[in-house]
């Protein structure tokens, strides 16, 4: 295989570990762009693995396909990312995973204090949430991830 030619799919999902069915799935949802060669086959660029794995290692962080996909489309198609591209990437990345730690951390710190309470407390409780009224400032345990309780008074 010629450079030029470009990638088969099936050397793609060999090198990135993913299955055809999903190469075809990220090619859907514009994450990647093969062309057609004249026989009508999918080529992919050598670019293209590392979009892949970058989508992979994206999804392990809980990332969403369109919000990779925001990201992927700040890359040039044309040619490889470079270092900047992909510098530029993680700290869009990395501010939003601190947010998500912090997040995380503070529920764990909750949780901390809630377990093995036994609820003895309920209007103490994060979780408690008599008549659904936190329902109202939307969906998830809103006490939990930092609203505060209504005045039950």
């Amino acid at each position: 295989m010629k450079t030029s030619e470009g990638l088969n799919i099936g050397e793609v999902a060999a090198r990135t570990g993913l299955a055809v069915s999903a190469i075809r799935h990220y090619e859907a949802e514009g994450l990647i762009a093969p062309w057609r060669n004249t026989g009508g086959q999918r080529r992919f660029l050598r670019s293209d693995i590392r979009r892949l794995s970058f989508v992979m290692a994206a999804q392990q962080f809980g990332f969403t396909l369109p919000q990779i996909k925001v990201e992927l489309d700040r890359l040039p198609r044309h040619r490889a990312p470079s270092r900047a591209d992909w510098t530029r990437i993680a700290q869009t990345f990395r501010v939003a995973l601190d947010a998500r730690i912090a997040q995380m951390e503070k529920l764990r710190d909750t949780l901390d204090g809630c377990i093995g309470c036994g609820c003895l407390s309920l209007e103490a409780c994060a979780l408690y949430n008599p008549a659904d009224r936190a329902g109202t400032r939307g969906p998830g345990p809103r006490y939990l991830m930092g609203d505060r309780p209504f005045n039950t008074t």
